[in-house]
C-alpha cells in the first residue's frame, strides 16, 4: 500500500523528493511513498514527532554509472 506523504510534509531533514522510496504513480498522477510503515511508525511519522525519515536513502540514479567508471 503507497502511502501520499507529501501534503504532510512540512521541513525535514530528509526530503522525499530525493528519497529512493519516493515513487511516480501514473494511475494517480501524483507522488507517494512505496514505504509500508506498520502503525506505530505511521503514527509517529504524522503527528511530527520525528525531525526525519528514518528509512530515507539518498536516490541517486546515476549509481551504476559511477561503479563503471
Amino acid at each position: 500500500m503507497a502511502l501520499d506523504f507529501s501534503k504532510y510534509m512540512g521541513k525535514r531533514r530528509s526530503s522525499c523528493d530525493s528519497c529512493e522510496f519516493y515513487d511516480y504513480d501514473e494511475y494517480t498522477d501524483s507522488y507517494s511513498c512505496s514505504l509500508s510503515l506498520d502503525e506505530d511508525e505511521m503514527v509517529e511519522y504524522m503527528s511530527g514527532l520525528t525531525n526525519d525519515c528514518k528509512y530515507y536513502r539518498y536516490y541517486d540514479e546515476y549509481k551504476s554509472v559511477h561503479k563503471q567508471i
